[in-house]
């Protein structure tokens, strides 16, 4: 199922033109969303699938698959790749490269550095569940017909 309408082009410091700060950048990006199947092959060894999901059921094993490619005319820098998590998939932010926010987009860092407040005043630190976003900052200067390809893996909840 392509899910790019909840991609989001946003600009970070440094950006090489003005149309960096939004969809106008001219990146174009394509998301798929698969469920993770093992099964067993004829000689009995496990064989992990993927398979396109249009709809996964809890506890299910995702894959989101991150296309993108520079469809405009002028090398573009300074930009991130940002999705919203949905509500019912636990993200499992391993990728060194990808940040998380655990308040909707507006603080980012690893998992381990950020914080959340508790209801009785205090704080603990943020947990899988908390992510609402991820963000990826696309590397140096991105010609024009520059593509590239990221995932990240969740679970269904």
């Amino acid at each position: 199922m392509a899910i790019s309408r909840r991609w989001a082009l946003v600009a970070l410091l440094g950006a090489a033109s003005p149309a960096s700060g939004n969809t106008q950048a001219g990146i174009a990006i394509d998301t798929h969303m698969f469920v993770e199947r093992v099964t067993t092959d004829v000689n009995g060894r496990a064989r992990r699938i993927l398979m396109e999901a249009d709809r996964a059921e809890r506890g299910d094993s995702l894959v989101f698959v991150v296309n993108w490619r520079h469809a405009g005319a002028q090398p573009v820098s300074g930009i991130a790749l940002t999705n919203i998590v949905p509500g019912r998939v636990l993200i499992e932010p391993a990728d060194e490269a990808m940040l998380v926010s655990v308040d909707g987009g507006v603080r980012w860092g690893r998992l381990d550095q950020l914080w959340m407040p508790t209801q009785l005043g205090g704080t603990r630190r943020a947990m899988a569940e908390d992510v609402t976003h991820v963000r990826w900052t696309m590397p140096g200067r991105i010609a024009p017909g520059q593509s590239g390809r990221m995932s990240y893996r969740g679970t269904a909840r």
